[in-house]
């Protein structure tokens, strides 16, 4: 009697599920997608729609919603936020555009968090080596808010790198949105407030948002700096344990 043949230890979709699964594939494809987002901005520019070409018939609550959904997936796409922040201002003035392009950020910031915490955290932390490297990974996963709410603060780090670094890092989604959505505020409102006074640029409130940016870029300049500085300082020796210390006066 014949023995039976035996059957391979899985399908062939099982096989190829799980080398679409695999961490360096799912890296691949989010490279791809990121490649793709990029090259349909440089085509398209959809941040000339936004703040040129709106819809005429879209007005009130429903195009300011509309504008936040925009706002979200061009930031995920890689678009300036400054050019959809004077968008926003220009079209909605300072409430309503502060309150899209907030929207808006933290919607964008939580499609780029996703798309890299699912795509490439399990390809990228095996890579994280380095000294800048592990520190900022270290600081992002032990004080997640805190670190988030001083990068978002602060316009230093750009808006894609810092969501990409938080996914890589094991910073949890409430505190990188909560730091989000509190940490832009300032930094969009004098972006909103000067394209909402575009057409008046010597009057107070636009003289005042375009110092604040001017202020608030040399600042996150001179944190970059310092910070650049205290990670190249040399790591602290540390003493010997009393164990590992050799005896001193003992005869041989």
């Amino acid at each position: 009697m014949l023995a039976p043949v035996p059957r391979p230890p899985g399908s062939l979709a099982v096989r190829c599920s799980r080398a679409l699964l695999a961490p360096r594939a799912r890296l691949s494809m989010l490279a791809l997608l990121l490649l793709c987002a990029a090259g349909l901005v440089l085509l398209y520019e959809p941040q000339r729609m936004l703040s040129s070409g709106w819809p005429q018939q879209t007005d009130g609550a429903g195009a300011v919603m509309l504008f936040g959904l925009a706002y979200g997936v061009c930031t995920a796409a890689f678009v300036p936020r400054p050019v959809l922040n004077l968008a926003a201002g220009a079209l909605f003035g300072s409430a309503f555009g502060l309150t899209a392009a907030v929207a808006g950020t933290v919607l964008g910031a939580g499609i780029s968090f996703t798309l890299g915490r699912f795509l490439g955290q399990d390809a990228l932390r095996p890579m994280l080596r380095g000294r800048w490297l592990t520190a900022a990974d270290g600081q992002l996963s032990r004080h997640g808010f805190r670190s988030m709410l001083a990068i978002r603060l602060f316009p230093g780090v750009p808006f894609a790198a810092a969501n990409y670094c938080a996914a890589v890092s094991r910073m949890r989604y409430v505190p990188f949105l909560l730091a989000t959505a509190i940490g832009t505020v300032p930094n969009t409102a004098a972006y909103v407030i000067a394209g909402a006074q575009a057409g008046s640029p010597g009057s107070p409130a636009f003289l005042f948002s375009a110092g604040f940016i001017v202020l608030s870029g040399l600042g996150a300049a001179v944190v970059a700096w310092r910070k650049r500085h205290g990670l190249r300082a040399p790591a602290p020796v540390t003493a010997p344990a009393p164990e590992e210390r050799e005896p001193v006066g003992t005869a041989p």
